[in-house]
């Protein structure tokens, strides 16, 4: 009810939001489309596909994979979700393991008899893209460690001391996010951890990402507010507000883009060319770059207490490795998990940035 409420106070008389608006979330077994239906649904608010950020959004703008041969990971119609971005030449774990039968041999009852002789020879994989956790974990990891130690030819011999590792394009970070249960629940950014630890074992080197998208990676903010400036005719937008129940993705994400606005603006004073590094390298973007430049002056945080975040435990003051949840590749880092503002829900956050922009709330 509270988010209802929240998301009415949004509105003008016409029913049109009062101001751009995108969600973006780390799920990511769906399509846009499907997610905007359901938050149109929740919300009793028309929500567009076009105000939907999911983890896997900005692969859309990572061009120079879309005309490789990918291996895909994750739950729901992930061939159709990669087609959607861009991706032509997909394969999915299920066809690799059908492909290789020899392979996934965990599950005696699921071990396959000898492949069908009608499958057409899969092509060799030259990236992975982990969209989100699987379900079957195990099958996932031995088959994933198997393309990424033989270069993308999973019948092949083991070569640990490959000079060159595939690229691994990931999304969702999540170690944990909360459902209805009373803690919270195992996400993607656990999957990963399991991944890179069997890599590290079996090479004795980290497993590289070529690209870590979703909250809290610069790139998908910046795809965020690409969005809400397409929403308000190309017009620059001065304050983002960013509002979420997790600390080390929605937090430490909004005040990381906080951080990067304030270094972009202090360079563009300087005349300095400033671009956004440490979640993207060496990849071709779909979207010029003049478009992906933040023009927005701030993003604040405001950190809500109905999710992941329990308002009865403090917030950290210092932050170790034996307890930091962040990704490996995030910077351990106390400022950025301290919220702009703590507020007890979505509404309350609404009621907040309202005021703090000057809207008379206005009477449902």
């Amino acid at each position: 009810p509270a988010a209802r409420r929240a998301f009415r106070k949004l509105l003008d008389q016409n029913n049109n939001f009062l101001f751009p608006v995108v969600f973006v979330t780390n799920a990511g077994s769906c399509q846009r489309h499907h997610k905007a239906q359901q938050l149109s649904h929740l919300l009793e608010v028309q929500i567009a596909p076009e105000q939907v950020v999911l983890s896997h959004s900005p692969l859309q703008m990572l061009k120079g994979f879309h005309d490789k041969c990918v291996l895909v990971s994750g739950q729901g119609p992930v061939t159709d979700i990669a087609n959607t971005l861009g991706f032509q030449n997909v394969v999915t774990i299920e066809q690799l393991r059908d492909h290789h039968h020899l392979l996934d041999m965990v599950d005696h009852n699921r071990r396959p008899k000898l492949p069908s002789t009608h499958l057409q020879t899969l092509p060799k994989i030259e990236a992975i893209i982990l969209f989100g956790e699987p379900v079957r974990w195990e099958t996932n990891l031995q088959l994933l460690i198997d393309v990424l130690l033989t270069n993308g030819s999973p019948g092949y011999e083991y070569d640990a001391h490959l000079s060159t590792q595939l690229p691994v394009l990931a999304c969702n970070m999540d170690l944990m996010w909360m459902a209805e249960a009373p803690s919270p629940r195992f996400g993607h950014g656990m999957f990963l951890l399991c991944l890179e630890s069997v890599y590290r074992k079996l090479t004795g080197r980290e497993l590289q990402y070529q690209a870590l998208l979703g909250k809290p990676s610069l790139l998908t903010y910046q795809y965020a507010e690409h969005l809400l400036r397409l929403q308000n005719n190309n017009h620059r937008i001065t304050t983002i507000y960013a509002i979420g129940d997790n600390l080390m993705t929605d937090i430490y994400g909004a005040n990381l883009y906080n951080r990067y606005l304030a270094q972009q603006h202090a360079a563009m004073a300087t005349s300095t060319k400033f671009v956004a590094q440490g979640t993207v390298s060496q990849v071709t973007m779909a979207v010029p770059e003049e478009e992906l430049v933040s023009t927005a002056a701030q993003c604040h945080s405001l950190l809500v207490c109905t999710g992941v975040y329990n308002p009865r435990f403090p917030l950290p003051t210092t932050i170790t490795e034996t307890v930091f949840d962040g990704h490996r590749d995030l910077v351990l880092e106390p400022d950025l998990v301290q919220p702009s503002h703590v507020v007890a829900d979505v509404e309350a956050a609404v009621d907040l940035l309202l005021q703090e922009e000057g809207y008379v709330i206005p009477e449902h």
